[in-house]
């Protein structure tokens, strides 16, 4: 079933905008916010998150073998 809404100009400029930087669509990323109850403002917040994530990643930013290792251990130990 498709339903049409209104939404204000902001609002459906930040739809657009989150759609640009994840393979959501606009639909997936309403019914998302209507479902789960994820604000706009937290899939924004979120998509950033993962961007610095992946940015940081593509820059080197890993965590090395001991620190990963140390990690491991500590929970290891429950």
């Amino acid at each position: 079933m498709k339903s049409t809404i209104q939404l204000s100009d902001d609002i459906d400029r930040r739809i657009d905008l989150l759609a640009s930087r994840s393979s959501l669509t606009r639909s997936q990323i309403v019914e998302d916010a209507l479902a789960h109850g994820r604000s706009i403002a937290w899939q924004e917040q979120w998509i950033a998150g993962v961007k610095e994530g992946l940015d940081d990643a593509n820059n080197g930013g890993f965590a090395s073998d001991e620190e990963i290792a140390e990690v491991l251990n500590r929970y290891d130990q429950a």
